[in-house]
């Protein structure tokens, strides 16, 4: 992952968990719309509309971009250290039991540690989840499709919250390895991601995929609303008649949990090649 450069007092912030003095941040009294991204990684963190004035000295939020924040416990032993999940960027930490607003919740954030896109120039990316067999090999494939920008390895399907890879290997906690997919509706469509995903996979292969066995390994669409699920069953029909024997199954997206770092961008951290996802046309 390339990062932005730093200034030092920056690297002093996001890179050695400091903290920047209270009321002096830009972004602690600012009240424009849009979306306040990581400063090193530029990942969307926190929605304007989830700002609030908390009087603590800092920019505040209640809520966070699904899957944006990562939770630790601070080296005090006594707070939650927050850290952006695409890069592990220092942010600040996260409090509960305050009631300062009806999510009961304060992401206390360093303004340094954010940069702002006003809402103008925000750009609209769509997600889409789709589980079949290794990450891996998934990850690969879709970072090279147009339009996307860009594509985790994670969790989904289970009941484990925050589950590890040894305990989805497990067999234990009921979620699938999976990718997650932001893609730039101006430039391709759910459709064409979910045809790519038909097609780099076997998905008549019901427990597992090629040598990879378990139940983590299934086929899956996560779908995020009926749009993206009337797609998937329609290119799923097509594929019957076509004659297609399908064990891809259709699941209502929930909470995507992202995989270790190591598991980023796997082959082009190991020079590697994908095993059993090549491409096979079938539409």
């Amino acid at each position: 992952m390339d990062f932005n450069p730093l200034t030092p007092e920056e690297e002093r912030v996001i890179v050695r968990k400091g903290t920047e003095m209270p009321f002096s941040g830009k972004f602690n009294s600012f009240c424009e719309e849009g979306i306040y991204t990581c400063r090193r990684c530029n990942a969307e963190l926190y929605a304007s509309s989830n700002k609030f004035d908390s009087q603590c000295g800092w920019p505040s939020f209640d809520d966070v971009i699904t899957g944006a924040v990562t939770r630790i416990p601070d080296a005090d032993g006594h707070r939650i250290e927050i850290q952006c999940a695409a890069c592990g960027a220092h942010l600040g930490h996260v409090f509960a039991g305050e009631h300062l607003t009806k999510k009961n919740t304060r992401h206390c954030v360093n303004s340094i540690s954010m940069s702002f896109i006003p809402a103008m120039k925000t750009a609209v990316i769509t997600k889409a989840i789709f589980a079949g067999g290794c990450f891996w090999g998934m990850e690969y494939q879709f970072k090279k499709a147009p339009g996307v920008t860009a594509v985790y390895s994670g969790y989904t399907g289970g009941t484990k919250a925050d589950p590890t890879y040894k305990e989805v290997c497990s067999g234990t906690t009921g979620h699938l390895e999976a990718i997650e997919v932001s893609f730039d509706p101006a430039k391709t469509t759910y459709e064409a991601l979910a045809t790519l995903f038909f097609e780099i996979h076997d998905p008549a292969q019901a427990n597992g995929q090629g040598p990879d066995i378990g139940t983590q390994y299934r086929s899956a669409v996560f779908y995020v609303d009926d749009e993206q699920k009337h797609v998937a069953e329609t290119l799923i029909g097509i594929l019957r008649e076509k004659g297609y024997t399908i064990a891809t199954r259709l699941i209502k997206a929930g909470t995507f949990w992202k995989a270790e770092e190591y598991h980023q961008d796997y082959y082009a951290k190991t020079d590697g090649a994908p095993y059993c996802h090549a491409y096979t046309k079938r539409f």
